[in-house]
């Protein structure tokens, strides 16, 4: 069990298909990532912030928050951002039977079409969990797994304050980097506070951002 257990939740490798965790360049770019939602007050505030600082972002959404909120949706995509499928109801796909997985991912692929987002659309496991189903399904359907290597939430000595997580981020930074990041629910405060402060002392350094799919685009040139 404790290799089924690390092949789950491992980041950058998986049993069927093409999974993501960063991307190998020495290009000065990186992907910010936010996952679940959308929801609204966090959409718009996120959708400000990232328009002052003028970057475009990867969200991976819910299938029932985009159902219960599509208009948030929709200003994502109005506002030039990836919007990836984070399964449609978020639970561990780790056992679970191939045809709730295709549920689960084709349900949500279709709303993200319904609400007009015309660019491919990759998955994100909840929990960063997968083994069998999930990506023979993705594998099956041409879509890209895309975890992170950067996730400053995941410390608890970090996720405390928004300057420890600023300070973690740029620490770990490098060029392709994927950085996880939660900020639509009130719980996340810190996590939405610390955005900003990331985004600015990463520019310090020189790092442009561009979307995951952006950075896929560059893995496939290399």
């Amino acid at each position: 069990m404790a290799v089924v257990f690390n092949i789950s939740k491992c980041r950058d490798f998986q049993l069927f298909g093409k999974i993501v965790n960063r991307v190998d360049t020495d290009e000065k770019i990186i992907a910010l990532t936010f996952d679940d939602g959308p929801l609204p007050g966090a959409t718009e505030k996120i959708i400000n912030i990232l328009a002052q600082e003028q970057i475009t972002a990867t969200f991976f959404l819910t299938g029932r928050e985009m159902e219960q909120y599509p208009e948030e949706a929709k200003k994502l995509i109005a506002a030039g951002h990836q919007i990836g499928n984070h399964s449609y109801s978020h639970p561990r796909m780790v056992f679970m039977s191939y045809q709730d997985v295709t549920n689960e991912v084709a349900n949500t692929n279709e709303l993200i079409r319904n609400l007009g987002y015309k660019n491919e659309i990759v998955f994100r496991p909840p929990y960063g969990k997968k083994l069998l189903m999930l990506p023979l399904y993705l594998q099956r359907n041409n879509m890209t797994t895309v975890t992170w290597d950067i996730e400053p939430e995941s410390f608890s000595e970090v996720s405390i304050s928004s300057e420890k997580i600023t300070q973690h981020v740029v620490a770990e930074a490098k060029s392709g980097s994927i950085i996880l990041l939660h900020i639509m629910y009130p719980s996340r405060k810190v996590s939405m506070d610390a955005v900003p402060s990331i985004i600015r002392e990463l520019k310090a350094q020189g790092y442009r951002f561009v979307t995951v799919n952006d950075l896929l685009v560059l893995a496939v040139r290399k």
